[in-house]
């Protein structure tokens, strides 16, 4: 089957984006004008094929193909590869027949890339138990208490973030279909049902975690994150507060940099430990440092869907200001922040490494945008790592 394929090929062509390897074959030769472009909207089994008068959206399997007049275009994918070929003698080929693992597969892809994971890691896993191990005194507070406190607040959070980012999904389909088409509920495979239970279910078990477990600051946590994430996407009056980028922003702000610092480290110290509330130094210094993380990520989350905001009235710092003078602020920024914070020396490693991969960005890629997005991911990924360190 392979090279059956391979050989049908017509002046294909390999090129790159956002690190993946995809081919274009330009069918000059065929009874009617255009081509067909097969691309990679992400690393997952998203895919569309497009054509000037005949386009269609494909859901995951390994074989597809679209047809016109007299002649057969296959859409045809493998393991880190893609192909648009032509069937021999106008038949088509046939798709390989699904079986209950791939269908098994295609539902977990697509729930993974519903979830955002880089949202997940970040907002929720690493953060947490980087501001818990802020509340450790002694070498006994490594108990199995603090383990279970810890997975509490983990569970809740990351139930409640999937809500969140389901939410903002079900509001922005239209705009997802320009930014991310990606996305199961901008690309079909998710109905809008489908959405809207999911967020449901996530959120009543956000709740039920957070009232069995009987902790004031996870609930407040819950309660907040809830609040502004829901006025963040809703689109009913007075709310959608993302279309406004100040308010936008602080929501981010409020949620990432102060409610994860404050209210998690006081559901291990007040909840588990039974002490007293206490701000020390280091979370203060966490608190105010990831502020500074947390405006960066808001504001360049933005930079790569510039065209969808602006086509659906979204007013981002980035429609506003321009994508060069956004992705610059955002660098001075972290590099304000990390040169204050060079009493830890990974600070400086990470200070020089941003500034590195900085320079090589080339802003008129939206695949390179995206790609660095998800660098300031890792700098954030890698910073809860060093918090605990400081004391």
């Amino acid at each position: 089957m392979d090279s059956l394929l391979l050989s049908s090929f017509s002046t294909p062509s390999v090129l790159s984006k956002g690190g993946k390897n995809w081919r274009r074959c330009n069918l000059k030769n065929v009874e009617f004008p255009g081509s067909y472009v097969a691309y990679n909207v992400s690393r997952l089994k998203v895919w569309k094929v497009r054509e000037n008068t005949c386009s269609a959206v494909f859901q995951p399997s390994s074989l597809k193909h679209c047809a016109k007049g007299s002649e057969t275009f296959v859409f045809y994918q493998r393991p880190n590869e893609r192909f648009l070929v032509k069937a021999a003698g106008g038949q088509p080929l046939e798709s390989e027949p699904k079986n209950d693992m791939n269908s098994a597969k295609d539902a977990l892809d697509a729930f993974y890339r519903f979830s955002r994971p880089h949202t997940v890691i970040g907002t929720q896993a690493l953060s947490i138990v980087s501001v818990s191990l802020l509340a450790i005194e002694k070498l006994s507070d490594f108990s199995p208490l603090f383990f279970v406190g810890m997975l509490e607040a983990i569970v809740a959070a990351l139930l409640m973030n999937i809500y969140i980012v389901g939410l903002n999904q079900l509001y922005d389909i239209d705009i997802d279909k320009v930014n991310k088409p990606y996305l199961p509920l901008a690309s079909g495979e998710y109905s809008i049902q489908t959405g809207v239970m999911i967020v449901a279910s996530f959120s009543i078990l956000s709740f039920g975690v957070g009232w069995l477990v009987g902790s004031w600051p996870l609930f407040w946590a819950l309660f907040i994150s809830f609040v502004l994430g829901t006025a963040y996407s809703i689109n009913v009056p007075l709310l959608r507060w993302k279309r406004f980028a100040l308010v936008a922003a602080m929501c981010i702000l409020a949620v990432r940099a102060v409610i994860v610092q404050l209210a998690f480290f006081l559901h291990i110290q007040t909840h588990v430990f039974k002490r007293p509330a206490v701000f020390s130094r280091p979370l203060i210094f966490a608190t105010a440092f990831m502020s500074f993380f947390s405006v960066v990520i808001a504001l360049f989350k933005d930079i790569p869907d510039i065209d969808g905001d602006r086509i659906y009235g979204i007013r981002s710092f980035t429609v506003r200001l321009g994508q060069k003078r956004v992705f610059w602020i955002c660098i001075s920024l972290l590099e304000i922040a990390y040169t204050v914070a060079l009493l830890v020396l990974g600070h400086t490693i990470l200070a020089s490494i941003l500034w590195t991969n900085a320079k090589s960005v080339d802003l008129s890629s939206k695949a390179a945008i995206t790609s660095f997005y998800m660098f300031i991911w890792k700098l954030f990924y890698a910073e809860y790592l060093l918090i605990p360190l400081v004391r």
